[in-house]
């Protein structure tokens, strides 16, 4: 993600050291700093897990440049659910995906375990010192004021608003199918759908109208799309690097003065960002001093930070910061959880067609009451498209992982005994302050005590298994998942995002029959903080997912 060259300019110049005599005092220092952590404090040594691909980067090219998930599901058939990895110059780091070990990160333990700083500068980066940036009494002080924008009433409140924009889109297509040989057209699914969700976010959080459906010529735009996958994917060996061992203050410089495209594509997009929600916060500040206000969640969020005293509110750097987070970070993730579901029912024809049966027969019951829209409460009636969307997101969870870094010497509870390298059983797991934890999101979302022997298939009917016993501990917001994470740090939007999704899969379920295109054969699970599809051979392009779409023929 970063360049070296303008930042080892700048420390040669400030330092007065050559760039070989820097990089050798700099190199000596950590080596002998890693050593002392590593032989005066609690060892997970006798943890199990794979080779280092080297002594440099460790297992970590491997994790960062693989599509996502896949070394996870390699360990985890391996080592189990507690894997020890490594990290440069053979530090020590895990990879857990145990149920009740997970519970105590997410949960029990609040905001002990504590953001990697390394990825809180990337979300600084693209985001801004927002909920996604801030850690502790920061990331509580900026939650408590945002949380009145998203509560279950304000989500509902946005249905019409997806439904809309689910409608824009099926005209688009059916427009684009009509001209169609056969009017059968194979269409980049993920680009419309990210069109899709930024209206969706632009108009629910904002009141304001990108017009990305309408694919207007718009710079804001065309810099958000193809963001993350810009910034994030398939880091070279030498960002892996030093992501990992440089310390935040010189990421930072980085991220500031370097030249490297993805960064002053990020840096473009910032600036951009600034202006436009500088403009949406002034106009929705102006608009509650006047007495008025809409229910879009930046209205709720001005009015909410303007009721909080001196000492709790958002300053305007935090709060340009959350509309920045809520632009890409929403937008993205739900688009991308969409690619998905549209992706395996066009797999799965008999799904697909089972689920549009169910949203027709739920249309003509709105239709019989005297209604012509889905409200929130017909979305959540549909069982087979709760099965369907829970699978989905189990199966490719839009994020994937989570990165966490013990605050104190702490101990993690387990849900099976780890058979360490010595042989001995052991029910829990003693970790030191500072040890970086992957939490396996795509792990643990395979693992078969919670979700069957078929675990590694995609099957909406898991949903509907009755168990007399309940499987695991309560991790989850959804489902018993971890796509929206949990805790204290559950993703706030989290039935924004799930309603949004509901509104445009029955929309495009109900109007169009999918089916893989032959390029679908090509497909990656692109690791980018998010898991974008892409196609291989072409990661450069950004998001794709190919399908064949006609219309849905009705009886």
């Amino acid at each position: 993600m970063f360049s070296l060259p303008p930042i080892t300019q700048y420390l040669v110049n400030t330092t007065g050291l050559s760039r070989e005599a820097l990089f050798a005092s700099f190199g000596a220092l950590t080596c002998i700093y890693l050593a002392y952590r590593r032989y005066t404090r609690i060892s997970v040594a006798h943890i199990p897990g794979p080779t280092p691909d080297s002594f440099w980067l460790g297992n970590l090219p491997e994790i960062f440049q693989s599509q996502a998930g896949e070394p996870d599901f390699k360990y985890q058939r391996q080592f189990g659910d507690v894997v020890r990895i490594r990290g440069p110059f053979g530090e020590d780091r895990l990879l857990i995906s145990d149920p009740k070990a997970l519970q105590y990160i997410f949960h029990t333990s609040g905001y002990g375990f504590l953001k990697w700083p390394e990825r809180t500068e990337i979300s600084r980066v693209l985001m801004g010192r927002g909920l996604l940036w801030a850690d502790g009494e920061t990331h509580r002080r900026q939650r408590k004021v945002m949380l009145p924008g998203f509560g279950a009433p304000e989500s509902k409140a946005f249905v019409p608003i997806f439904q809309k924009m689910g409608a824009e889109l099926t005209a688009q297509w059916a427009d684009i199918l009509t001209s169609s040989p056969n009017q059968t057209a194979v269409l980049n699914v993920a680009a419309w759908l990210s069109r899709a969700t930024m209206d969706s976010i632009g108009e629910a959080a904002f009141d304001y109208h990108f017009g990305a459906l309408t694919q207007s010529e718009n710079e804001f735009m065309k810099a958000y799309f193809g963001l993350m996958s810009d910034t994030l994917g398939s880091p070279p060996k030498s960002a892996i690097f030093m992501q990992t061992i440089f310390p935040v203050w010189v990421l930072e410089l980085m991220s500031k003065y370097s030249q490297r495209r993805n960064l002053v594509h990020a840096r473009h997009t910032a600036k951009l960002a600034n202006i436009v929600t500088r403009q949406l916060v002034d106009s929705k500040s102006d608009a509650l001093l006047q007495g008025k206000g809409n229910k879009d969640i930046l209205s709720l969020l001005v009015k909410a930070n303007a009721s909080e005293n001196a000492d709790t509110k958002l300053n305007e750097e935090e709060m340009l910061a959350q509309m920045r987070t809520i632009l890409l970070a929403g937008h993205e993730t739900s688009a991308t959880s969409l690619c998905w579901v549209l992706l395996e029912l066009a797999r799965h024809p008999e799904a697909q067609e089972r689920l549009r049966a169910e949203i027709r027969t739920t249309e003509k019951n709105i239709h019989a009451r005297g209604d012509s829209d889905f409200t929130a409460t017909d979305l959540e009636s549909m069982s087979y498209l709760a099965a369907v969307l829970k699978e989905s997101m189990r199966f490719h969870p839009a994020l994937y992982h989570n990165f966490r870094l013990a605050a104190q010497d702490d101990v993690l509870p387990l849900s099976q005994p780890i058979k360490t390298t010595t042989g001995e059983l052991i029910n829990k797991l003693p970790i030191p302050k500072g040890m970086k934890v992957i939490a396996s999101i795509a792990g643990y979302h395979r693992n078969k005590e919670i979700f069957g022997e078929d675990a590694d298939t995609w099957n909406p009917e898991r949903w509907f298994r009755e168990s007399d016993e309940k499987k695991g501990p309560n991790v989850g917001v959804y489902g018993n998942l971890l796509t929206f994470a949990g805790g204290v740090r559950a993703c706030i939007g989290w039935r924004f995002a799930l309603y949004e999704v509901q509104s445009l899969t029955v929309e495009i379920i109900n109007n169009f029959e999918l089916s893989p295109s032959p390029d679908i054969q090509r497909l990656r699970r692109e690791a980018c903080l998010v898991m974008l599809p892409t196609l291989e051979g072409e990661k450069e392009l950004g998001e794709n997912l190919p399908l064949s779409v006609c219309m849905a023929q009705r009886d």
